[in-house]
Formats: C-alpha cells, structure tokens, sequence
C-alpha cells in the first residue's frame, strides 16, 4: 500500500520542482552545520533537543563566563517543563502528570581555538525527570514527545559527544562520537532555510506529540531522544538543492538497552544503518520554498517478543515533505502558513507500527509576531501481535505564545478515539500546556 503512496508523492513532487534558480536565491540544503550563535524567533521546535545540534542560543554562555561571540567556546541550552491532564478516557481519567527536560551543550569551534580549519567538538548533559504521561493516555504513538520510555522519575545522562570535521565548504561533513541521529534523519521539524530570510520557512511546526519528532514506523529501533547512540554521520551536499546522509550506529536500542545512558558503545551485533536523501526548491513565480525527503534505514540483530515471534533484522522506508503555501507580507517578514506531511513503513514483526501517514500546518505570526498555531494529525497501523486495535489515530492542535526574550508558553490540545496502548480503551482527550525555555 504504502510503496504505491510514496511513488505517488516521488512523481507528484518531481512533476512539480521548477528548474533552480540564481544561486543567491536557491533554497539551502538542511545540513545541520553548527553556528556560534543562534537567533530565536518565530516557530521554534517545541522539543528543541530533538532538532538543533547546537542547544539554545549560546546565552548561558555570554552571559554566565562572559563569552563573546567571536568566542571559539559556545555554551547553551535548553529547559522544558509541561503538564499534561487526561481530561476523558484512556488508562487514567482525570490524572494529571508533569515532565522536566534539561539539556546543556558545549561546543568547541577548533578552527578559532587553534587554526584547524573546518573541525568542531561538541558535548551535551542531558537531565530529565518526569512521568509515563503517554501511558495514561493510552497512547501508543505518543501525544507527549518528553516522556518516552523508563526511567522517567530521574534520567541524568551524557546526550552527545562527538568530532565533527567539514571537508569542500561544507560540501562533505563527518561526525564521529555519540550523536542525536534523529538531527539528520526522519526530521520534517527542520527548518528549510534560504537566502532570502522574508521566505523562510522557520520551523516546520510547534506539535507537541512524539510523530512529528520520529515517526511511529522508527520508533524501537531509531536512536534519537532521548536514548542518542554512538556512530558516525556524513552529509554530502554536492549542490545547494540536494543532499544526501548517511549513518552507522551503535543499534542496541532494538535488543531493550537504554543507550542514551551507556558512556560507551556497544557493537555486538547490532546495528542501526540509515540513509536519506532530499531536494530543496523555491519557485521562481510563486517564491514558496519547500522540500521533499526520501529515507531507509536498516536494522540488524535478532528481535524477538518472547514467546510469539523472532525476526533477524528488520528494514523501513520513509518520506517526507514541507512547503511553504502562503505568505501574509510577501517580501517583507515570515508571516503565512506552511504544511508538512509525513509516510513510513517498515517489515518489522516485533515493532509497536509497522504503517504510517501524518500531516498538518502551521501559521506563522498571524496573531503576534513571534506567536505561531497550528495542528497534525498521525495515524499508525499497529503490530497485531502487540496490540487488540489494528490502528490509533490523533489530532493535536496548539497553539505557542512568545511570552519574553527566548521564553515560549504552548498549551495544547489532543484527541485520540481509539486509543492503541490498552484493551479497548475509550477515546480520549488531553490537555497539555508547556513552557520552553532556550538559553
């Protein structure tokens, strides 16, 4: 079913990519290239710490050991804390629960430390404390993408860890140590920049739920947050439309072991391969920029739910688009309404979804000038051999307020009828507000 979709939207999308225009005018290809300082707007990620290599603005720093910015050290970070009220249905109606995310970074740029040219270390402590809020809501794709998997009361972990070295301006990028691979991979949040700042597309969305982080079809298998993983990472942009990742990790995740607290790596067999390339574009009569991106990944290792199936390995596709639709000003700010959509599938047995679709919008600015709204929906086919219900369906609506400086306050709304995680759980609805602190 799947395979047919996803040739679809290759030919759609392709029948409708307009011949790049003048290079000062080409929509950049999404290469996650650390930068000594970050200026925060409109439309930021409601989870940061899944998105940015670089943790908040690099304030902390400035502000704390006085650095400047032509500093060779960046420190930043990030602070998240939401409250989440199962107001009807799932596991615990009328239970409330809370989650407190923190992630600080060091980065370390060598070429201004010591004159090597293209060469950065970064390092990232990463503290959570928190509660199984997606448990109560009898949500298998995850309505609340801080609380993943136990431990939740008290997570203290190292994130990140790793080398980086550019090679051609850029063009060839490798990195090497503990890392996030969901900054490279299955990543539609990422912002799609261009020259032009009046037609960025700032964040693709401000969703609260764990779909439009990793999708549902990666999710045992997918390293990312908060469970990062060592390997190594390289981004090939030969041009500035496309460009093409590629990844090897340490894949213990699939064997039930918490790799994001291990200080070490462990390669016994399993592994984690992904591979995902993508096209960038900005039409010359309409000005709209957007970009579709095509992933596999493959797992190795035996995978097993005792006592019912065992499977050597597991494989998966995805794809995924943003475009930004319309602008409010044009020519003159970020203002308009971009859209994103999602599709993946994999041949895993032991995996909680093995089907995927998802999809939504995003308003920018429309109500403030740093306010942004919108809404997603997700829907995964679950494993028949894990769960009674062949399919949980969500929709979340938001809605993320700039309160001050770099602080964002977003309530939220999710509604799930048929609720995957229990034995015919009555649809339920959720209330979440959260506040966003980057620093």
């Amino acid at each position: 079913m799947f395979k047919n979709l996803i040739s679809a939207f290759l030919a759609f999308s392709s029948s409708n990519v307009t011949e790049p225009i003048k290079e000062q005018e080409v929509a950049q290809t999404p290469v996650q290239t650390p930068v000594q300082k970050s200026e925060v707007g409109l439309g930021i990620s409601s989870n940061p710490s899944t998105v940015n290599i670089l943790p908040g603005t690099g304030e902390i720093g400035r502000v704390l050991f006085g650095l400047k910015e032509d500093s060779p050290f960046r420190l930043g970070g990030v602070l998240i804390s939401d409250g989440d009220f199962i107001a009807t249905g799932g596991a615990d109606q009328g239970k409330w629960s809370g989650n407190n995310l923190v992630v600080i970074g060091l980065d370390v740029n060598l070429n201004k430390l010591c004159s090597w040219k293209g060469g950065s270390i970064g390092a990232a402590f990463l503290q959570f404390n928190g509660m199984n809020s997606n448990a109560r809501a009898g949500s298998v794709q995850g309505f609340d993408s801080l609380s993943v998997i136990p431990p939740f009361g008290n997570r203290s972990e190292l994130y990140e860890i790793w080398f980086r070295q550019s090679f051609l301006d850029d063009k060839l990028v490798v990195r090497i140590g503990k890392t996030v691979p969901t900054y490279d991979f299955n990543n539609v949040v990422r912002p799609v920049p261009v020259q032009d700042k009046s037609l960025d597309i700032p964040g693709v969305s401000g969703l609260l739920y764990t779909p439009i982080f990793i999708f549902p079809t990666n999710l045992g298998v997918m390293p990312g947050y908060y469970n990062s993983a060592y390997g190594v990472t390289v981004n090939i942009a030969p041009i500035k439309e496309c460009y093409l990742n590629l990844g090897a990790y340490d894949g213990s995740l699939a064997n039930n072991v918490q790799t994001g607290l291990k200080l070490g790596p462990r390669f016994n067999k399993y592994y984690f391969f992904a591979a995902e390339t993508g096209v960038s574009w900005l039409p010359k009569e309409s000005r709209k920029p957007g970009i579709i991106a095509l992933g596999g990944w493959v797992q190795t290792g035996k995978l097993s739910i005792p006592n019912v199936v065992e499977q050597q390995g597991a494989e998966g596709i995805y794809l995924f688009g943003a475009q930004r639709v319309w602008f409010n000003h044009p020519g003159i700010d970020d203002s308009g309404i971009s859209v994103f959509w999602q599709l993946g599938y994999n041949n895993g047995k032991t995996l909680p979804a093995n089907e995927f679709i998802g999809g939504g919008f995003t308003a920018f600015a429309l109500t403030r000038p740093k306010d942004s709204f919108g809404m997603g929906m997700a829907l995964s086919w679950l494993n028949q051999r894990i769960f009674t219900r062949r399919t949980e369906f969500m929709v979340q609506a938001y809605y993320q307020a700039h309160l001050f400086h770099t602080t964002y306050l977003e309530p939220a709304i999710t509604y799930i009828p048929n609720p995957g995680g229990g034995n015919n759980l009555p649809q339920t609805l959720t209330l979440a507000l959260q506040m966003i602190t980057l620093f």
